[in-house]
């Protein structure tokens, strides 16, 4: 039935249980917007009317992948002999965005310089933070399942596209592959289309953050497009570079500090990110995608999809709600485990906050945190922390305590476990 009414926007993937949405070819984001919206709606609906439900996310949360059928084609069951148990074992779900570029070299050009900020546009998306049943500890396990495979993750450097050719070559001849589409780098310029294929974010838990991505990744690649067309660039760096600020995003999504190799220092996740949407400022507005971007605003306060989903796990741990979302089967199987620390190393109290409790006149009281501003980028740890704590002891109350030290992580902690009734 679904094939019947969305045709060729809807396609199987290597797993039964999973389905590929596609647009079809938009001028602009709002075309987009439109096409993903509607798709995902008659998916929803299909779905309904079959007895099933559809969700959005990196990674099953509580599925075993040697559970679930595999789909009967010829390409698959190839893939499946080749890499057996890692291709079994791939059960995860990624968004792809496809940007026309169609001068070749140009492409390969901005692909060299984009792969800087694809551990930006990773922490944005991360979205699969349970695997089998466990919290992994990870914001985006899907991109350590999917290293398992060959030719996945950041791209190495190319000089032009006849130099990407030759690699293509040298890989067919030696039979490392059938075709170009199985390089499958987080970056790659499209074997078939004339476009810069991103695939580096795990799937969103909204559309419209879907949309929003998409928008940024767009707004990156114009800038970059116009930055060369004036004979400039963006500095290229070392893939062994990229890759440490791909490990701190999928590990730590906006929780955590990335590096601007540039100064050669850490910075906290959000606050690169809002460097980054100021890098593709003026050219937001000739795309039309404000609002959009304005999504990404949101989720840098709000949290990904995969602080929501821990959200969710902690609510569901909460006697006056569990019941409530195990009846909707969100997250109901999935086993809390005590290895997601509160914090990322950058904002753990340090030792001095130990003995705040032993020293009575070096501390303040919850109350008094709620009067202190503090930087937004401890937002996301201090929401993550609480509802980690929440979901190991549900229904308790918090007596927090902070070394006047830490005063700034307290005031963050604070406004999270008071929004949770837990103050």
């Amino acid at each position: 039935m679904g094939r019947k009414v969305l045709k060729e926007r809807l396609k199987p993937e290597l797993h039964q249980s999973v389905v590929e949405l596609a647009t079809g070819v938009c001028k602009d984001i709002a075309e987009a917007r439109r096409d993903v919206f509607e798709t995902r709606s008659t998916i929803v609906r299909l779905a309904r009317d079959a007895g099933l439900s559809i969700a959005a996310a990196g990674t099953h949360p509580f599925s075993h992948w040697a559970d679930v059928q595999i789909t009967s084609n010829p390409r698959y069951a190839q893939l499946i002999s080749d890499f057996q148990t890692v291709a079994r074992g791939n059960l995860i779900f990624g968004l792809h965005v496809h940007i026309g570029v169609e001068d070749r070299d140009l492409a390969v050009g901005i692909m060299n310089e984009v792969r800087y900020f694809l551990p930006h546009i990773l922490a944005l998306s991360c979205n699969s933070p349970f695997w089998l049943g466990r919290d992994t500890g990870w914001a985006s396990y899907r991109c350590k399942v999917f290293d398992k495979f060959p030719r996945t993750n950041i791209p190495d450097h190319f000089t032009s596209y006849s130099d990407f050719e030759d690699y293509v070559t040298i890989l067919l001849k030696t039979n490392c592959i059938v075709d170009a589409k199985q390089i499958w780098w987080d970056v790659r310029p499209h074997p078939f289309f004339p476009t810069i294929e991103y695939r580096v974010s795990d799937i969103p838990m909204r559309a419209d953050e879907t949309i929003a991505i998409a928008a940024l990744l767009q707004a990156i690649t114009v800038k970059l497009y116009r930055l060369r067309r004036k004979n400039l660039g963006w500095r290229n760096y070392r893939r062994a570079l990229i890759t440490e600020n791909k490990w701190r995003a999928a590990r730590w999504g906006l929780n955590g500090k990335l590096i601007d190799f540039g100064k050669e220092q850490e910075f906290p996740t959000p606050f690169l990110i809002g460097e980054l949407l100021e890098f593709v400022d003026d050219v937001v507005d000739e795309l039309g995608t404000r609002k959009e971007l304005e999504t990404i605003r949101w989720i840098l306060k709000n949290g990904t999809g995969s602080d929501r989903q821990i959200e969710g796990l902690a609510r569901i741990a909460r006697p006056e709600e569990g019941g409530r979302l195990r009846r909707r089967g969100n997250l109901g199987r999935v086993a809390r485990v005590g290895d997601r620390p509160p914090f990322p190393a950058h904002v753990r109290t340090n030792p001095t906050a130990a003995a705040a409790a032993h020293t009575p006149l070096n501390t303040i009281s919850a109350t008094d945190l709620s009067q202190v501003s503090y930087d937004p980028s401890l937002a996301p740890g201090a929401r993550n922390a609480a509802f980690t704590c929440l979901a190991i002891q549900p229904g308790e109350k918090v007596v927090l305590i902070t070394d006047r030290d830490c005063i700034e992580i307290g005031a963050a902690l604070a406004e999270q476990f008071k929004r949770a009734g837990a103050i």
